[in-house]
């Protein structure tokens, strides 16, 4: 999508203007980026049906696209009773525009925004700025926007990417949302894909419902799987398991209801990687910046360069002959300062693929697979557990790893990112159980000749209560 517009389905047109609670008074309605008016037509549906009772009703639709417009002011046509504006132009430089000039005032604002990057040095981040919002991609934008332009108790929901809810780029934005609005509820499908069956949608998205200076209470999360709503599920947690109250980054948790475990239940997992000893770093070895030291094979001269593709279900499989990927590096002056001494590691995957079970996927590297290798190459897709650049002690790094394949880790994980990608700052915001609990473990799992996912769990269920 050029302008990085995506249509909203029916089903999740309908379960968005459901969210809306009252229906008093005069609304005030806000579509941004309307498309063909897919969100607009089912809250003035929801009217027409009786199940609000504004006395008047004015909307305001945004869209851009000269195509989409024409086909907007059709559907909005049926609605005889609405009055109504569409607006061509630019929503962020307008809608910047008029906030600096007082305007807005919406009570409601129902949104499928745009998803594309913002340029730190485009016309669009300077209309934000001058509008005190300081964001990185046109879909928090227009959330914002919509925040800033509602009246008082004015009502929001918004269809977005999770990708807001962690991460540095994303913490303005945090910060203005939460400040302005109460989080009142939060959908999130159990299928990365199902939203938009017709569109190439890598990230999940979710469902956001907020109210403009409203007073925070418990927030609503609900899941389903797909844009049916047919196994729609609710369940209310209080907002500081969804915001920590110690979290200065203001990372937004969000429990499966799959989870049987709130968080706190387990007290012993409450360990920061600084608290441990231990630091996360992103593979330094770039493959096509030292592209003409690389090596099919190992040889004279070389040491081992480990990708993702040499991860096998019971370890690591190197060298390997089945792959594209190098399984060397040449050690010399110019790749020296990117390599590794030889030690005990655990090695995480960055990229998951878009539908597989499990975001975090953790392997140990044994120093004993590499024959006499002095030095290790970890190649940028993989993070890499280490202390001060050196190995773990061999315990703890197979603890460490046990543990990042748990189904507690991963839940942990789901909470606060909805990405394939698992960042190192990521990991630095997970917690973990105590250095000891982590030596026990990896202790324990060596003298399994096998071991299961249901007696990894059972086993880190027993040790961290």
């Amino acid at each position: 999508m050029e302008l990085g517009q995506y249509k909203t389905p029916a089903g999740v047109a309908r379960f968005m203007a459901s969210l809306f609670e009252g229906g008093e008074g005069e609304c005030r309605l806000l579509d941004a980026g309307a498309g063909v008016g897919a969100l607009t037509c089912a809250f003035l549906d929801r009217w027409v049906a009786g199940e609000f009772r504004f006395t008047a009703v004015e909307a305001t639709a945004y869209e851009i696209d000269d195509r989409l417009r024409e086909h907007l002011s059709q559907q909005l046509a049926a609605y005889s009773n609405v009055q109504r504006k569409i607006l061509a132009g630019d929503f962020i430089a307008l809608a910047a525009q008029a906030y600096l000039w007082g305007g807005g005032g919406y009570t409601h604002a129902i949104i499928n925004p745009p998803y594309k990057k913002i340029g730190s040095h485009s016309q669009h981040r300077l209309a934000l700025r001058q509008a005190g919002i300081e964001t990185v991609n046109l879909y928090s934008a227009f959330v914002a926007l919509a925040v800033a332009l509602s009246a008082p108790g004015g009502q929001i929901v918004a269809l977005i990417p999770r990708s807001f809810c962690n991460g540095p780029y994303y913490r303005p934005f945090r910060s203005f949302m939460l400040e302005r609005a109460a989080l009142k509820s939060i959908h999130l499908f159990d299928s990365r894909h199902a939203t938009f069956k017709a569109d190439s949608v890598l990230q999940e998205n979710v469902i956001i419902y907020l109210e403009r200076g409203g007073q925070q209470g418990p927030v609503t999360i609900s899941t389903s799987t797909d844009d049916t709503f047919s196994d729609l599920v609710k369940r209310q947690h209080l907002f500081e398991q969804i915001i920590l109250p110690d979290d200065p980054e203001q990372f937004i948790h969000i429990p499966t209801l799959l989870e049987q475990n709130e968080p706190g239940q387990f007290s012993a997992v409450a360990c920061t990687l600084s608290e441990l000893g231990i630091q996360v770093s992103t593979g330094p070895v770039v493959d096509f910046r030292l592209k003409e030291h690389l090596r099919s094979l190992p040889q004279e001269g070389t040491v081992p360069l480990l990708y993702p593709a040499h991860f096998a279900d019971d370890g690591i499989r190197w060298p390997r002959t089945d792959t594209t990927k190098p399984n060397a590096i040449h050690r010399n002056t110019e790749t020296e300062e990117w390599l590794y001494p030889s030690g005990f590691y655990c090695v995480v995957k960055r990229f998951s693929a878009k539908e597989e079970r499990r975001r975090l996927t953790a392997r140990v590297i044994d120093p004993s697979d590499f024959g006499d290798a002095e030095r290790l190459g970890f190649e940028n897709h993989l993070n890499i557990l280490h202390n001060n650049k050196q190995g773990l002690p061999a315990a703890l790094a197979h603890g460490l790893t046990l543990y990042l394949n748990s189904t507690t880790a991963d839940q942990q994980f789901r909470r606060f990112s909805g990405h394939t990608q698992v960042n190192a700052t990521d990991l630095r915001q997970m917690t973990y159980p105590s250095r000891a609990t982590l030596i026990q473990l990896g202790e324990w799992a060596r003298q399994q000749q096998q071991l299961t996912q249901a007696q990894l769990d059972a086993r880190i269920e027993d040790m961290t209560r």
